[in-house]
């Protein structure tokens, strides 16, 4: 599996473009799954639910199936967050893992960049991040600078980079 990130400050768009980015790979004939990370706790069932109910009582992990979905929560309980790869190990083999976050991680990363928003610039003394997507133009001359609007570009990009072949578009 080719792995791949996307990362930036909270608001700069990271999931907007994600959101653009797996249909265009899909519609390429690419099998794309994606990883979250988030440095806020979240839950995926509601209070009062049985899993959560589950959890609550000390379950270590609860799985919740259904013809449509599957879902599996592991409680870290004091243990230390699982690195990248260690999750990678959970996942079902597909073409590119798209991974949101992770910004320490050693994989090669995107940075998505709006400098009127006036945040932190992650690129410059980060060799993981091997290009900028920004709606603005960044003198950075140190790796590529991609327009944020260009979807199609972008995706030529990742592609590219990661070595996976452009497969023929398919239709819709």
């Amino acid at each position: 599996m080719r792995v791949f990130g996307i990362v930036g400050m909270s608001g700069s768009g990271k999931t907007e473009l994600l959101i653009h980015l797996i249909p265009e790979l899909k519609q390429r004939g690419l099998r794309i799954s994606t990883m979250k990370h988030t440095h806020h706790n979240f839950d995926i069932d509601k209070p009062g639910k049985d899993s959560y109910r589950h959890r609550q009582a000390g379950a270590d992990e609860v799985l919740v199936s259904s013809a449509g979905r599957w879902a599996l929560v592991r409680e870290l309980r004091g243990e230390p967050e699982p690195t990248l790869t260690e999750l990678l190990e959970h996942m079902k083999p597909v073409d590119l893992v798209l991974v949101e976050g992770f910004k320490r991680e050693g994989h090669d990363k995107l940075e998505v960049y709006r400098p009127r928003h006036g945040k932190t610039f992650l690129a410059p003394g980060n060799s993981t991040i091997v290009a900028v997507a920004s709606d603005e133009a960044i003198s950075d001359s140190a790796r590529p600078s991609l327009d944020l609007n260009d979807i199609p570009g972008i995706a030529d990009f990742i592609l590219n980079h990661t070595g996976l072949s452009k497969p023929k578009k398919t239709a819709a």
